[in-house]
């Protein structure tokens, strides 16, 4: 994987920064594995907008992705390398010995013919899932699980993750991307490597357009604004804010307000909190 830089032959490539997909080895995926995709556009079941900047983008097909990891001991051939439209990371098809393919996260330098295999007492080899408590300590881990057999739920952004810092008891301490360092149960489900695609954070779009390709629509700033529709509206010219401190549309506070519940039950298992 590699980034391609372009030259300002046009405004919209003056700035762009696009990914080469040259680790992608086919454009179609498989049809047994895609289902419909209904896009919501930031609307709830009413149609009211609940989240603004979403909407119109290029049709996509999900694909289903197999988190879980569930088919114990029973070997994979990585059959292709895919692009999906859902995810920054690759994806990759994979042929079981009893016939069934599914697709997974595509960790990086596993390639097209390797095979791979999950389970207790797997092999410690990139792409193979095991349980926590098997992997050694300081492994480089993705797709894991917070809840036994609940299926992989942390760690599955391209490029990403995590440590192993720890074992004592029934907890395992990991180091995630965040710089969080939390316990989660030696009993959950882990796969060695990191995410594929790890220069995806390098993208510049270059123009707009292509970021309505994405699905994301414009964003207005709160100060050219009326004062009705935003508290940062308002005032002759460029005014400043005018308040103490930088609000949300709706009157909250912004920029380095935290958010998350102080009572929030996991906040047991969090032993250094995210920077």
């Amino acid at each position: 994987m590699s980034i391609r830089l372009y030259k300002s032959y046009t405004p919209g490539t003056r700035n762009r920064a696009l990914l080469t997909f040259s680790e992608i080895t086919t454009s179609k995926p498989e049809k047994s594995l895609i289902r419909k995709n209904h896009r919501k556009k930031g609307r709830n079941n009413r149609g009211v907008i609940t989240i603004r900047h979403r909407g119109g983008g290029h049709k996509k097909r999900y694909r289903l992705i197999d988190f879980h990891r569930n088919k114990h001991e029973i070997e994979a051939t990585v059959a292709s390398i895919e692009y999906d439209p859902n995810r920054n990371a690759r994806i990759a098809l994979v042929h079981y010995t009893d016939g069934e393919k599914r697709y997974i996260l595509h960790p990086n330098n596993v390639n097209v013919g390797d095979k791979i295999i999950s389970g207790s007492g797997s092999s410690l080899n990139i792409g193979n899932s095991l349980p926590l408590d098997e992997i050694p300590l300081g492994t480089s881990i993705h797709n894991i699980e917070l809840i036994p057999r609940k299926g992989g739920q942390i760690v599955r952004s391209a490029g990403t993750s995590a440590k192993i810092l720890a074992k004592e008891g029934d907890y395992i301490t990991l180091r995630l991307p965040s710089k969080e360092v939390r316990l989660i149960r030696k009993e959950c489900f882990a796969t060695i490597g990191e995410v594929s695609n790890n220069e995806a954070f390098l993208v510049r779009s270059g123009k707009a357009g292509r970021t309505r390709w994405l699905g994301k629509r414009p964003t207005v700033r709160g100060s050219v604004m009326n004062p009705c529709d935003h508290p940062h509206g308002g005032g002759e010219g460029r005014a400043p804010i005018g308040r103490s401190r930088p609000l949300t549309p709706w009157g909250k506070p912004a920029l380095g307000m935290k958010t998350r519940k102080k009572k929030k039950a996991s906040n047991a298992y969090i032993l250094r909190r995210r920077r």
